[in-house]
Order: structure tokens, then C-alpha cells, then sequence
């Protein structure tokens, strides 16, 4: 038996489609409908957490702190988890993404972080410009914005326009100018890496690669996709993010990077909740979500 745990029924579709291709026994415990009696023994199954941080963005705020207290009943029951507590932790705050990619010796950009407005622009300076606020608890790039100068991030931080994290911790990052104007995100099952996609960052940082998050720029023209798998792609240190996400209890996951004008990578998100994009995965002859229902239907 397969349980996965999530929040967007928009996002089930591939999964369950690889799942049947596989004739395989699973459950969806839709986490908006759910409750819990901790005098209840689970079911007998391989449970994959599914937990969004944007999961605010579709009215769950609160779905991510239930999730919490869910797969801790499931560990005192010792059931096999997929992306538990500890990915859980690291998904919904990227403050403990970077400290603990920068434990491993993996690159991250210079990131302040703070609640109250006037410390962020006083701590811009350090950063320097151009740099980009973030959320600290995001998904899909939401709430990613780039500023040139001083006074545009003050007429941000102080107008109607700003949007504040669902855990009220705004984040100023360094910005890293990609001479290609991509991203590469990198994805892993079963804590092993799978292929690398690059993605197109020319028109905005809304990068979702759902076909249901899809935006209208993010369709595919005649002249370019906006997702693209890459063939033999490699790092130096590839092993280290494996061994990253091993320790920090993440079997499936993508880790976005983005190299810089000297050829340098810096690492600034891991999603453990990732999603793909069916198009890039037809075109390369690639299916993750076939990956990931052998990678579950071999734990069963």
C-alpha cells in the first residue's frame, strides 16, 4: 500500500496515472479534509509526504503544521516515511535550507532575514544591489522580487504592493546574474540524481513546472521551451547534494541552482515537493513520475 500525503488534488494526476500503470494499491489522504485520533494505529504502508510551502497560496496556511503532527504519529508507529519530519522542516523554511546546504559545503547566496521592515533596509547595503527579496516560506517563486537600488526596495517594503511571508520573515538575497537567464533544477528520488532541467527565467520567477501551475508565458513556443531536460548533465560534487539530502531524510526532492558569469553554481531552493513538467519529460523520453512509483512500489 502507497499513501501520499499532500494538499493540491491539481497536482495528483501524473502520480496516480504511474501508480496505475504499475497496478499498485495506494491511497491520497487529502490533508484539507483530514483529522486525526492519535489513539488510531495507521494503516500498514509506505507513506510519501507531499507538503507544499506555497500550500497558502490555495487557502491550507495551516495544512503544513498538521502534516507536522501526522508524520510524527507515523514514526511513533515506525512506518516508512518519504520526505518525513526533518524534510518537512527544511521545505517550509529556507533559512534552514541554507544552513544546512552550507553545512554540506554547497554554495548558497549572502541572505539576511528579518521580521521588521527598517532592519531589511538597513541591512541591504550589506547584501548590495541588485538583490531580491524573498519569502521564507514560498513555493513556485512566489514573492521573488529584484531591485536595482535603495529606494526601490524602500517604496516596496513601505507600499501596498508588499506581500508578506506566511511566517512573516522576509529575506534579502544576494542576486546572481545568469549570462543564459536559466536556472538548472536538479531532481533526485530515492535520494539519487535523476536529470536536470533547465529552466527559463527571462520572463519572471514564477517557475512551478506543473502543467496545472503553468502560466501563459511559461507555454512553449516553436523557438524555445520555457523547461528543458538537459542530456549528460553533470556537477564536480553532485554526490554531496545526495548525500545532503540522505542526512536530512529527503528521498525525493528537485534543488534548484543557477550559474553565475564566472561559471560558478549557487544552490538556493530545495523542494521537496516537486513537480514535473510532462512536456520537457516527453520530449527527452523521461517520466519521474514512473520513477518514483518504482522507487515507492520497491519499499511496499
Amino acid at each position: 500500500m502507497i499513501i501520499v500525503i499532500h494538499e493540491n488534488n491539481d497536482w495528483m494526476p501524473p502520480f496516480v496515472e504511474a501508480f496505475r500503470a504499475l497496478k499498485l494499491d495506494y491511497q491520497l489522504w487529502y490533508l484539507p479534509e483530514m483529522s486525526l485520533d492519535l489513539t488510531e494505529t495507521p494503516p500498514k504502508a509506505v507513506y510519501w509526504s507531499r507538503m507544499s510551502a506555497s500550500s497558502h497560496t490555495r487557502g491550507h496556511r495551516y495544512e503544513p503544521e498538521l502534516t507536522a503532527g501526522i508524520l510524527a504519529w507515523l514514526n511513533r508507529h515506525k512506518m516508512t516515511i518519504i520526505n518525513g519530519v526533518a524534510a518537512l522542516d527544511l521545505e517550509i523554511s529556507k533559512i534552514r535550507q541554507y544552513a544546512e546546504l552550507e553545512r554540506f559545503e554547497i554554495r548558497t547566496p549572502r541572505t539576511f532575514c528579518a521580521l521588521r521592515k527598517n532592519e531589511l533596509l538597513d541591512a541591504a547595503s550589506r547584501i548590495g544591489f541588485p538583490l531580491v527579496t524573498k519569502h521564507n516560506r514560498a513555493g513556485k517563486g512566489l514573492g521573488v522580487r529584484k531591485f536595482e537600488n535603495a529606494s526601490a526596495l524602500r517604496a516596496y517594503l513601505e507600499g501596498e504592493d508588499f506581500e508578506n511571508s506566511p511566517d512573516g520573515i522576509t529575506l534579502l538575497q544576494q542576486y546572481i546574474s545568469s549570462p543564459s537567464q536559466s536556472i538548472i533544477r536538479m531532481e533526485f528520488i530515492n535520494n539519487k540524481f535523476l536529470y536536470a532541467v533547465e529552466v527559463d527565467t527571462s520572463e519572471g520567477f514564477e517557475l512551478c513546472p506543473a502543467e496545472a501551475c503553468e502560466l501563459e508565458s511559461n507555454c512553449p513556443t516553436e523557438e524555445r521551451y520555457k523547461f528543458r531536460i538537459l542530456k549528460d548533465f553533470s556537477l564536480p560534487n553532485l554526490s554531496v547534494f545526495e548525500k545532503f539530502l540522505a542526512a536530512n531524510d529527503i528521498g525525493i526532492a528537485g534543488i534548484e541552482i543557477i550559474f553565475d558569469s564566472q561559471g560558478n553554481y549557487w544552490a538556493y531552493d530545495v523542494n521537496t515537493n516537486t513537480n514535473y513538467n510532462s512536456r520537457a519529460e516527453m520530449r527527452s523520453g523521461r517520466s519521474a513520475p514512473k520513477a518514483i512509483a518504482s522507487f515507492l512500489m520497491s519499499l511496499d
